[in-house]
């Protein structure tokens, strides 16, 4: 993290931070200026962070093409805001359907396993 400040127009903003009094660090304090960067309210509408989660935890195609409606919400977002909601509500969908899926899978699976091993020792 820098001290330098956050550009306007940037998705986060910087929060200065404070020290308490009686806190362990006050004896070592030193007159550095320390800041946490908050996202900034509905920084995240395009949904972009879980379309890359969907990526890595679920089906990665699926994941794929969540992440292809998520930046072309953000490159919407300034031009046609209607048109960004489409592509984020398309992303959001996309995502949960890549998780969902993949979660759905690793629990099917092995029942399948399960049961057909239960059937074989049926037959026998």
């Amino acid at each position: 993290m820098s001290n330098s400040p956050q550009k306007p127009g940037s998705e986060h903003e910087e929060v200065p931070l404070t020290q308490i009094s009686g806190s362990a660090d006050s004896h070592h304090n030193n007159s550095s200026n320390h800041n946490v960067i908050v996202p900034k309210e509905g920084a995240d509408e395009d949904h972009r962070t879980l379309a890359i989660c969907s990526i890595i935890c679920g089906i990665s195609c699926v994941g794929v093409k969540a992440l292809i409606y998520s930046v072309k919400a953000e490159e919407r977002r300034g031009k046609d805001p209607e048109k960004a909601a489409e592509f984020s509500k398309r992303a959001r969908k996309f995502s949960i359907i890549s998780i969902v899926t993949c979660a759905s899978l690793l629990v099917s699976v092995p029942l399948l396993f399960v049961l057909i091993s239960y059937l074989l020792t049926l037959i026998d």
